[in-house]
């Protein structure tokens, strides 16, 4: 059983693969992995300005706008349209995916995974006064997306975040937070 606190402050923004942005890892497995090399990994992604994704072969989204008043994406030449926060939306990260901002820039929650290497994650959303309980099993990663939170003794500030390994813990939300069930190694 373990609990890992991973603090907003020591995160470094990394440009994209592509360069149009900056991501902010907050963890990845294994542990120090490329851009290619991760069998999953969740950031927090700036988007600052109109233009494409970056693409990765393979792999699986989940994207969750927490800032900003969202955007446009078409993905493989579909539109969908990302202008509620705390949403989760799923699609395809090898697709063309192009972005047009709908009023300015956006912080986004990512969850990558490749497929076949591990299941999809799983990503709610607790809404701020809710309390959940978490059972002990796969790893549990919680970020406190706009408020605050506290679980297993750790209290989280905005985008702090902390991992569950194998440990039973209620979650405590004061803001929207993320609960992000993450798969073992298929």
């Amino acid at each position: 059983m373990t609990v890992r606190a991973l603090p907003a402050a020591g995160r470094v923004a990394v440009p994209w693969k592509n360069g149009g942005g900056v991501t902010r890892e907050i963890v990845a497995r294994p542990e120090g992995a490329g851009m290619g090399e991760f069998d999953w990994r969740v950031s927090l992604a700036d988007v600052g300005a109109d233009g494409p994704f970056s693409a990765f072969a393979d792999v699986d989204r989940i994207l969750t706008m927490v800032e900003g008043e969202g955007m446009e994406l078409t993905v493989g030449g579909e539109h969908r349209r990302v202008d509620t926060r705390f949403v989760p939306q799923r699609f395809p990260g090898d697709l063309p995916t192009g972005c047009r901002l709908l009023g300015g820039p956006v912080v986004n929650l990512n969850v990558m995974w490749h497929r076949g290497a591990v299941a999809a994650p799983t990503v709610t959303v607790a809404a701020p006064g809710r309390s959940l309980a978490l059972p002990a099993g796969p790893p549990v990663l919680i970020v406190a997306l706009d408020g605050t939170a506290e679980v297993a003794g750790v209290t989280l500030g905005r985008h702090d975040a902390v991992l569950l390994t194998d440990e039973e813990a209620t979650l405590h939300a004061t803001g929207h937070t993320a609960v992000l069930t993450l798969p073992p190694r298929a």
